[in-house]
């Protein structure tokens, strides 16, 4: 079994700052792409920031500057930095891993961490 944690959400006023982490763990041979997803209420569910294995890093136009992905592969974690933070970003945000277990390649989510920013 493959588990993903998040942690880091929280309350934050407008232009603060919050860290995501995600960490991965169980049966995992290769961690390929990590990513962030976030949903907010009445809303389809979007990315907002890729890293692969190599370090490549695609992000959404609305956080562009703002938000920073990284990843440490001997922890299995991948990391978000959101930074000028804005109402706008309030969300549930999901941690995605796509990895080979051993038997095959498939994407995991994680339990998805809260987001406020207050104006």
């Amino acid at each position: 079994q493959v588990q993903l944690v998040e942690s880091g959400g929280g309350l934050v006023q407008a232009g603060g700052s919050l860290r995501l982490s995600c960490a991965a763990s169980g049966r995992i041979f290769r961690l390929n792409a990590m990513s962030w997803y976030r949903q907010a209420p009445g809303k389809q569910r979007e990315l907002v920031a890729a890293i692969t294995s190599g370090g490549s890093t695609v992000y959404a136009d609305s956080v562009k500057g703002r938000f920073t992905i990284s990843r440490d592969n001997a922890k299995n974690t991948v990391y978000l930095q959101m930074n000028s933070l804005k109402p706008e970003d309030t969300a549930v945000y999901y941690c995605k891993a796509n990895l080979f277990d051993g038997l095959g390649t498939s994407d995991y989510w994680g339990q998805g961490t809260q987001v406020t920013v207050s104006s």
